[in-house]
C-alpha cells in the first residue's frame, strides 16, 4: 500500500484543529497510509492519545519529533507566530534519512480531495512546491521588503511539498540563521519571509485555488491566477483540494465569519 509522508508543526494549543485536519486527511484518501511526523517541543503522550482516540489511526501513524528550540532563541516570535513555525524550515535536519520528500500541512486546514497528484509531482530542480496568495504587483513589494534574490513567488507556507533529499544536499542552516539575525525586525510573516527570500528561485509555484484555498481568495476572487469565470462556494466544492483557514479568522473561534467553515465543521462532526 502507498505511504504518504506528512509533516506538521505545532504547540499544544493546536491539538484540537490538528485532530480535525487529520480526520479530513484520512477521509479524503482511501488507499494510502499516512506517516505523520509531528515536530514539536511541548506535546505529551496525553495529547497523542487524545488525537488517536478521535480518528481512525489504522492508516495514520503519528510520529513524535521533539525539537530543542534553543537554537531559535534569537528568532522573532509572537502569539500568532510561535517558535514552532520555524521548525518546518529545518525539517531535513530532523527527519529520518530514508525520507526523500514530505508534504507539510498546517493544522489550521482541511483536506477535501485526494492529494496524490500534488504529493507525486515532479520536484526536479526545486526544493519546495507551494502556492502564493499575493498578486504580482504586491509580490514585487514583498520581494523588496524581504530582499529576495530573485523574482520568485512569495509563498503561503501552510502547504508545502518539500524535497527533503535535495534540501539535505543544498540547504545551509547558517544562511538561515544569518538572515534571521539581519532581518529579524522586518520579518512580518517570519517563516514564509525566510523561505521566500532565501529559496525563491527553487520554489515551484502551485495553484492556490486548488491547494491553498482561503477566505481571502474566495471573497476577492483574485483574477491573475488563471481561474476563468467566477469562483464561488460550489466551485470550491468541485475543484479545491485544501481549505486553509489562515490568519486570525478560524472556524473553531466564536467570532469566525466566512463561507468556508462548512468544510471544517463537516470533519469536526465526524470525529469519534
Amino acid at each position: 500500500m502507498i505511504s504518504i509522508n506528512i509533516l506538521v508543526t505545532l504547540n499544544r494549543g493546536y491539538v484540537g484543529p490538528l485532530t480535525v485536519m487529520l480526520k479530513s486527511l484520512v477521509s479524503s484518501h482511501c488507499g494510502e497510509n499516512m506517516d505523520v511526523y509531528v515536530m514539536n517541543s511541548t506535546l505529551c503522550s496525553e495529547d497523542y492519545e487524545s488525537v488517536r482516540s478521535r480518528i481512525n489511526c489504522d492508516r495514520c501513524r503519528l510520529i513524535d519529533v521533539k525539537i530543542d528550540d534553543s537554537m531559535l532563541n534569537d528568532a522573532p516570535v509572537t502569539d500568532r507566530y510561535p517558535k514552532e513555525m520555524y521548525y518546518r524550515i529545518f525539517a531535513s535536519k530532523f527527519l529520518p534519512e530514508d525520507i526523500s520528500r514530505i508534504l507539510y500541512l498546517d493544522p489550521d486546514l482541511v483536506v477535501i480531495k485526494d492529494l496524490s497528484e500534488l504529493y507525486n509531482m515532479d520536484m526536479d530542480g526545486y526544493l519546495f512546491a507551494a502556492a502564493t496568495h499575493v498578486n504580482r504587483p504586491l509580490r514585487k513589494i514583498n520581494n523588496l521588503r524581504i530582499q529576495s534574490e530573485s523574482d520568485g513567488p512569495y509563498i503561503n507556507s501552510g502547504v508545502m511539498l518539500m524535497n527533503i533529499e535535495a534540501l539535505r544536499r543544498e540547504q545551509d542552516f547558517d544562511t538561515v540563521f544569518e538572515y534571521i539575525r539581519k532581518r529579524r525586525r522586518m520579518l512580518f510573516w517570519p517563516d514564509q519571509d525566510i523561505i521566500s527570500a532565501i529559496y525563491s528561485n527553487m520554489i515551484l509555484d502551485i495553484d492556490p485555488y486548488i491547494y491553498n484555498m482561503s477566505e481571502k481568495l474566495l471573497f476577492l476572487r483574485l483574477g491573475d491566477y488563471g481561474v476563468k469565470g467566477g469562483v464561488d462556494l460550489e466551485w470550491v466544492r468541485q475543484n479545491s483540494a485544501i481549505i486553509h483557514y489562515c490568519g486570525r479568522n478560524k472556524p473553531w473561534k466564536e467570532n469566525y465569519f466566512g463561507l468556508l467553515g462548512e468544510f471544517y465543521f463537516k470533519y469536526e462532526n465526524m470525529l469519534l
